[in-house]
């Protein structure tokens, strides 16, 4: 495998872990990325003539993150994907703190006019009338209640939360309207709203996902670099289920040579802890999250970064993205084949899954007309 990889008009130049320019730790992404919306882009020139990230060099490397408070015209968008079950989503921030290097959602922030590389986990869009929004969307007559998934993209309870709390107000709306939610995140955030969602999980009306990928520390905090630890993720787990609320446990994504080989014990230490049900992605390095990955997997991993490289590929017929319906989130030939059976086998050798469980979309109702059903 080549060490670079081209990207459009410039370089994309791996930088060493020791020596040379500082890795950015607490970062998932090292550089930013090229906007394919774009006509121009800011690079730092070298020597060499070869045009690198600006992001990157001794004084640039000090990344902070900004909020960017953003007024938005709505908040709900359907999901036509037949991957998934969902009907529709929101997310109440675009960019995610957590950094996670593998991130589909990365390539969105490009729609806001910013990279989905370092932009992507240092400028975060919060959009601060998302309540509002919601409240607006399901006020129309037109809408007919069903599941609306809350971290579609980017994870709802991730730092910015934590000032802001628009996940908070947009379930006291959920929970004013009696509207079906479904929750996934990696962040123990969530169990500061632990009495709201009670409430909502009376009435049938929440479900949420505890995601899962390594138990491995040094590499979650490379891979995932500010999310919770895999412990505290399963005290998540433990807490929302001994409170009543339906939680499972994603495991998301499957990388082989890095995590595919921790899925069982996941989900072994998942239900232990309380899930009643799971899910998983097959790992898919989607526009630039390609360049990225590569990259990072270079610079922590060098002893195995053909290998891993190669598996994904052996994974997507050649590439490391497949974007056809039914395989680009499960991938296709032997090692996906194995993570498959994987999970099949230990999620019924620790009873997961069995009991079919379905969220309330009957007692929906707006405010000014109580007694009247949807």
């Amino acid at each position: 495998m080549s060490k670079q990889l081209k990207q459009d008009h410039f370089k994309i130049t791996p930088l060493p872990k020791e020596g040379g320019d500082p890795y950015l730790s607490g970062r998932g992404a090292q550089f930013n990325t090229k906007n394919r919306f774009l006509k121009e882009q800011l690079v730092r020139e070298e020597i060499e003539a070869v045009d690198v990230p600006i992001a990157i060099g001794s004084d640039e490397a000090k990344v902070p993150t900004q909020y960017l408070e953003q007024q938005v015209k709505s908040i709900v968008n359907k999901v036509d994907s037949p991957d998934l079950s969902m009907m529709y989503s929101m997310n109440p921030y675009a960019g995610c703190e957590h950094g996670c290097i593998y991130c589909y959602a990365r390539n969105v922030h490009e729609y806001w006019g910013y990279s989905a590389g370092l932009d992507f986990e240092s400028k975060i869009i919060v959009k601060m009338n998302a309540p509002q929004m919601l409240r607006k969307f399901l006020m129309n007559k037109k809408y007919e209640p069903t599941l609306i998934m809350l971290s579609g993209n980017t994870d709802c309870y991730q730092p910015a939360e934590q000032k802001y709390r628009i996940t908070r107000s947009l379930l006291e709306v959920c929970n004013e309207f009696n509207q079906p939610l479904g929750i996934i995140t990696k962040n123990s955030r969530i169990l500061k709203d632990k009495d709201i969602l009670q409430k909502m999980a009376k009435k049938r009306l929440v479900s949420v996902l505890v995601t899962i990928t390594s138990f491995n520390e040094d590499l979650r905090r490379v891979m995932e670099p500010r999310t919770t630890i895999a412990n505290q993720r399963l005290k998540i787990i433990e807490e929302l289920s001994a409170a009543g609320i339906h939680t499972g446990v994603m495991m998301g994504p499957m990388i082989p040579g890095l995590n595919e080989h921790e899925m069982q014990r996941i989900m072994k230490e998942a239900g232990e802890a309380g899930a009643k049900f799971t899910a998983y992605t097959f790992i898919r390095l989607n526009g630039a999250v390609k360049f990225l990955f590569h990259d990072w997997l270079n610079k922590n991993f060098p002893d195995r970064a053909d290998k891993v490289w190669h598996l994904i590929e052996a994974s997507h017929n050649g590439k490391v993205n497949d974007s056809r319906w039914g395989v680009r989130m499960r991938g296709e030939g032997n090692i996906a084949e194995m993570v498959k059976q994987q999970y099949k086998k230990y999620g019924k050798l620790y009873g997961m899954n069995e009991d079919r469980w379905e969220l309330d979309t009957s007692i929906f109702r707006r405010p000014g007309e109580q007694g009247k059903l949807f």
